[in-house]
């Protein structure tokens, strides 16, 4: 006789929907794995759903599934933080386990929550809140428990790496990519959290906190969107065998943390380069693991419906002692002001004497150029962002800078 774990399913969207499935699917597997058969007994959502099986678990009061004994486990597809994040940890202090692939609710809340989860001896699992179906989060806690980690770095956010793409690779204009991402369902209507940098921020504080063991707070990370790249930083990036990409990232420097989201100039010989379209990547340097890369699809509704599922397994698995947590001390993170980059500087005109000025100002820079545009660009060397700025304000005609990792 198998024996039955119960389970209920907050929010029956496209991830709700898509662990619901998987779980349906592979019941057959889950059974060989577990010895335990896996029941989606109530699920909280507000659509009528003509299949018989799943209209009968409906419910429209979280109260049904707080005050229900026989769920163990509930899992949260709602997304946002309102009512998420009040459900979730009522769902915990109610001593059961939470599955989320709720970035928002674990960047804003995840040190109280993780408490919350210790103190009431159960777990509180999100490793589909970044970066989909990639086990990053598991591999950092897990596999590189042991690692002192220098750096992470990637792409994190599949909807803004497919429109730089399609930038990069059909020449389109900002908006245009954006609308063909819009219609392809790999953006929202309103795409600020993903353009603005807002999501791939939640994401890598997420990381910085696992990699640091401190609390490291999204409010605290510089963040910059991809609204100003536009078609002709491509071209530029073309010429010089480079690409742009939005990076998220942290690194530790003399036992400083630092962090950021921002567009980059990345070098073709980089692995990251290679990252297009809806794809993630992320990439971790451990003091004597040395560099390790982290790659695969990061949206959609089966990898992240996948990775829920895995930790849904993973709670009830025997002799199982995987247990997220860092510490409730807030990580002091640099300004940005003190990093240190390469730049890709674009100024107006082409006189020979600004050039010229330029090519001095900044130092070991070189210039690139587009034929039949008043305008020309300089690649700087490495400098500090505080004495990068300082020098560019002392030249005139600057349309725009961005980072390079070069």
């Amino acid at each position: 006789m198998i024996d039955m774990i119960k389970i209920a399913i907050m929010g029956f969207g496209t991830v709700g929907s898509g662990v619901y499935e998987i779980l349906e699917k592979n019941r057959e597997l889950i059974n060989r794995k577990l010895g335990e058969d896996i029941e989606v007994k109530t699920i909280l959502g507000r659509r009528l759903f003509s299949e018989n099986d799943i209209s009968k678990k409906i419910v429209k009061e979280f109260e049904k599934i707080e005050e229900d004994p026989e769920i163990e486990l509930v899992v949260e597809t709602m997304g946002g933080t309102t009512p998420a994040y009040e459900y979730i940890k009522r769902s915990l202090l109610a001593k059961k386990h939470v599955v989320t692939a709720n970035k928002a609710v674990v960047a804003a809340h995840g040190t109280e929550l993780l408490k919350i989860a210790h103190e009431c001896g159960v777990n509180f699992l999100f490793e589909a809140s970044v970066g989909g179906g990639i086990p990053i989060i598991r591999g950092l806690f897990s596999s590189l428990a042991g690692e002192n980690i220098k750096e992470i770095s990637g792409i994190l956010n599949g909807t803004t790496n497919y429109i730089l793409t399609k930038m990069d690779q059909e020449g389109s204009e900002f908006e245009d990519a954006l609308g063909a991402a819009q219609e392809y369902g790999y953006a929202e209507r309103e795409p600020e959290a993903d353009v603005e940098g807002y999501d791939t921020c939640r994401k890598v504080a997420i990381l910085a906190s696992i990699a640091t063991g401190l609390e490291v707070a999204y409010e605290d990370i510089y963040t910059e969107g991809i609204t100003k790249v536009d078609k002709i930083d491509f071209e530029y990036a073309q010429k010089m065998g480079t690409s742009i990409k939005l990076f998220g990232g942290m690194f530790i420097d003399d036992g400083k943390l630092y962090s950021y989201v921002c567009p980059m100039i990345i070098s073709s010989s980089d692995p990251l380069y290679m990252v297009k379209s809806v794809y993630n990547a992320v990439m971790i340097e451990g003091h004597t693991l040395g560099k390790t890369m982290f790659y695969g699809s990061g949206a959609g509704k089966y990898p992240t419906a996948s990775a829920v599922v895995a930790d849904v397994l993973s709670v009830f698995k025997k002799n199982n002692g995987f247990k997220p947590y860092w510490s409730e001390e807030r990580a002091y993170v640099e300004d940005m002001d003190k990093t240190s980059h390469r730049y890709f500087v674009r100024f107006q005109g082409r006189n020979e004497e600004d050039i010229a000025h330029c090519e001095r100002a900044f130092g070991k820079s070189r210039s690139v150029y587009l034929e039949g545009k008043d305008e020309f660009a300089i690649l700087t060397g490495y400098m500090r962002e505080k004495d990068f700025k300082a020098v560019l304000e002392g030249t005139k005609g600057m349309i725009k800078f961005i980072r390079a990792r070069i």
